[in-house]
């Protein structure tokens, strides 16, 4: 038996195959972490994912050492003050690149935060959850880092309500309404349509410290209406009816999440960035259907300001890496 000399340093040898990898790492480490958001501090369930960049002369990562980083950097949040999430995204991975010796480094933390608010009509309190996800890329050169929002909604299909006023008007008319008060009737009734449960995406990039519920707010008013875990009946009307009377598409909901964002935010700078996705789960569909647009701040303020496409649409993933 030939005998595994145990202080070798395997991930440090050069592979058989010489090419470098665009990313190695750990995925899926759940922690608990206490985070920051305005004047309070949670205690959340977080998914950790860590990965570095792999030159083409070393053969693995030390992976070991990642949730041993993970460790320190959260043992220094509970032994301090909590963190914005992607403060301790950027903190990790800086962590990771010296211990790893790596030349980039990036870090996911998606951790489930409980919204506190009211039911819309009966004002009964209950309690959300709301995904937070913070974002680093580390280097030698610096960092950057983002925060974001993933959150639930209700949309209503505007086509196939359009499909709904066109046969209700011809109903109407051979009933004996004449063509205005058919127009009255159906501006003051919702109409029926397709509804579909949607999940809203929204990232920012920025070196300024941010209010998540300012990112949730935006989220839930770029779709139909919001949804609630808990409701009465007269909650569920007005549910129902302010979906049905606000039909979105999934484009729109991408196109108000920006807009509202930039209106919400106007600290941004011009090479900070915006992501938006949004993602409807179809009812009379077996598939389901996506929009999505990202770009620096500059990018969108200029095509809202002059209604020209940008030349460049900035992707995250280029912004990280800048």
């Amino acid at each position: 038996m030939t005998d595994v000399r145990l202080d070798e340093d395997l991930q440090a040898s050069v592979p058989e195959i010489a090419l470098a990898l665009s990313r190695a790492g750990v995925t899926g480490v759940q922690k608990a972490v206490r985070i920051r958001r305005g004047d309070a501090e949670t205690v959340m369930a977080a998914v950790i994912d860590c990965t570095v960049d792999l030159a083409a002369d070393q053969k693995g990562v030390h992976m070991s050492r990642f949730p041993e980083l993970f460790e320190e950097a959260i043992e220094l949040v509970v032994e301090r003050e909590g963190m914005l999430v992607e403060a301790l995204s950027e903190q990790i991975a800086s962590r990771v690149v010296e211990r790893q010796g790596a030349l980039r480094a990036e870090v996911w933390i998606r951790a489930q935060w409980p919204v506190h608010r009211r039911t819309p009509v009966t004002g009964l309190r209950t309690q959300e959850m709301v995904t937070l996800c913070g974002i680093a890329a580390a280097s030698e050169a610096g960092t950057r880092r983002a925060v974001g929002v993933e959150v639930n909604g209700i949309n209503a299909c505007p086509c196939a309500q359009g499909l709904v006023r066109g046969r209700a008007s011809e109903r109407l008319l051979e009933a004996g309404f004449d063509g205005a008060d058919v127009d009255r009737i159906l501006e003051l009734v919702p109409l029926a349509t397709h509804n579909q449960r949607g999940r809203q995406t929204l990232f920012v990039g920025t070196e300024h410290d941010l209010d998540a519920e300012v990112l949730v707010d935006v989220a839930e008013r770029s779709m139909s209406a919001p949804i609630y875990d808990l409701l009465k009946r007269p909650d569920e009307l007005y549910v129902v009816e302010h979906a049905h009377l606000q039909p979105r598409f999934v484009e729109d909901s991408v196109r108000h999440a920006l807009r509202d964002a930039l209106e919400a935010l106007p600290q941004l700078d011009d090479d900070d960035f915006l992501l938006s996705k949004q993602v409807n789960f179809e009812t009379i569909h077996t598939h389901d259907v996506v929009a999505e647009r990202f770009g620096t701040v500059g990018e969108l303020r200029g095509e809202l300001e002059t209604g020209t496409a940008s030349p460049r649409q900035t992707t995250l993933a280029d912004w990280l890496a800048a």
